[in-house]
């Protein structure tokens, strides 16, 4: 007869057990007969563990609202909507710019929304636009467009204190534009930098949306007032054929620290660069002692030190890569009060942009970095969304 000891079927069966059962306990007494007539010992569940958080995808029904997305990167809207019970069926994702870090960017989308039957058309909005958005579906239930925001960062304008939009910017709204003509959606979404409300792409797409008979609105909001763990303004729109759409409800800020505090013991040890430091003792001279999380690149001054209680500086794709485009092997580190620092992980950097637990990063840092500095905060798309169905079901009962 053949016997598993409890010892050496935890060593077999270790992987199994912890992805799979690791919500229970066990009582090695179970003993089984095989088909070759000896027996084994197998474990029995007694009882069940304090429920973890879910990993698994949202599962959608097959009449679940459908939308395209326009500009889509990783997919941070997508992964909102999802979560909202929307299904992404249609994603462009192509910067001729960055074609390398775009490809694997679109390969990242795919990899986490397939299973949704959305596709990733790897061309540019414009390229689109002038064949007519062949393939794309008719009156889809959503259209969200997050176009290029580069020339209407701050960053980019801080020496002039203007946006320096260029044909392309142009082109690209013009090309969102004939998007809503073509596809005619329930609902138009989009998001950029604050300053793209000045702009006269955002211009065109304003006509656009009032010669099609949109009910629109719009607003600069900072997203870290909708519970998300960093402080990020943008601006957003919401448009209805149907329903003057408003904005989600605020629901207060969190800090950084409470968001991210059961990752940081795992994090890699750091040390501190010098500005770094200046800046923690610059902090201390004037505050009791506490958490503080803080830059490590892109500062001629001393970077801000973020307090625990406080949430994130905005996250942007510059803090994951160089002027040359390479991975930087750190880019933010985390103070702590006995003295210790630690580097900022990658999924500590996910979660204060508001992604899903379930989403997939690659392995490299720039692709991951990009995805998460380009992204739209998924937990605030979620809100957005939600919101919005909530006032459609309402208008239509």
């Amino acid at each position: 007869m053949s016997f598993v000891t409890p010892k050496k079927f935890l060593e077999d069966n270790f992987k199994r057990l912890s992805l799979r059962n690791q919500g229970c306990l066990y009582q090695y007494t179970e003993t089984k007969k095989l088909q070759d007539g000896s027996t084994a010992l197998y474990p029995r569940v007694i009882g069940e563990r304090e429920p973890k958080p879910p990993f698994t995808k949202p599962v959608l029904p097959p009449n679940a609202p459908t939308a395209v997305v326009l500009f889509a990167g990783g997919g941070g809207i997508e992964g909102g909507m999802v979560q909202a019970g929307i299904r992404p069926v249609i994603a462009v994702e192509h910067d001729p710019t960055k074609p390398k870090l775009s490809q694997a960017i679109a390969h990242t989308h795919h990899h986490n929304f397939h299973e949704y039957g959305c596709k990733v058309i790897q061309q540019t909005v414009q390229e689109l636009a002038r064949t007519g958005f062949i393939g794309f579906p008719q009156n889809p239930d959503y259209l969200h467009a997050s176009p290029v925001c580069a020339n209407f960062s701050v960053a980019h304008t801080a020496k002039a204190g203007i946006a320096f939009e260029t044909d392309d910017d142009l082109s690209a709204a013009q090309a969102v534009a004939a998007a809503l003509r073509k596809l005619r959606p329930q609902v138009f979404t989009l998001e950029n930098v604050p300053r793209y409300q000045d702009s006269q792409s955002f211009a065109i797409i304003l006509n656009a949306l009032e010669l099609l008979g949109y009910k629109l609105n719009y607003s600069v909001v900072n997203m870290a007032d909708y519970a998300l763990p960093q402080a990020r303004k943008r601006l957003v729109l919401v448009a209805c054929q149907d329903v003057a759409l408003t904005l989600p409800p605020t629901r207060g800020q969190v800090g950084w620290h409470s968001a991210i505090a059961h990752l940081i013991p795992s994090m890699r040890d750091s040390q501190l660069l010098p500005k770094q430091q200046q800046a923690v003792e610059q902090f201390l001279a004037a505050n009791k002692p506490t958490p503080l999380l803080i830059e490590r690149v892109g500062r001629r001054k001393l970077p801000k030190c973020k307090a625990g209680k406080e949430p994130a500086n905005t996250i942007l794709r510059s803090h994951f890569t160089d002027h040359k485009g390479c991975n930087r092997n750190k880019f933010a580190d985390i103070w702590l009060p006995d003295g210790a620092v630690k580097s900022l992980s990658i999924q500590a950097a996910a979660i204060l942009q508001g992604f899903p637990s379930w989403y997939e990063f690659p392995p490299q840092t720039g692709t991951a970095g990009s995805i998460i500095g380009y992204s739209v905060p998924p937990s605030f798309a979620t809100q957005l969304f939600a919101h919005i169905q909530k006032q459609l079901e309402l208008s239509y009962d």
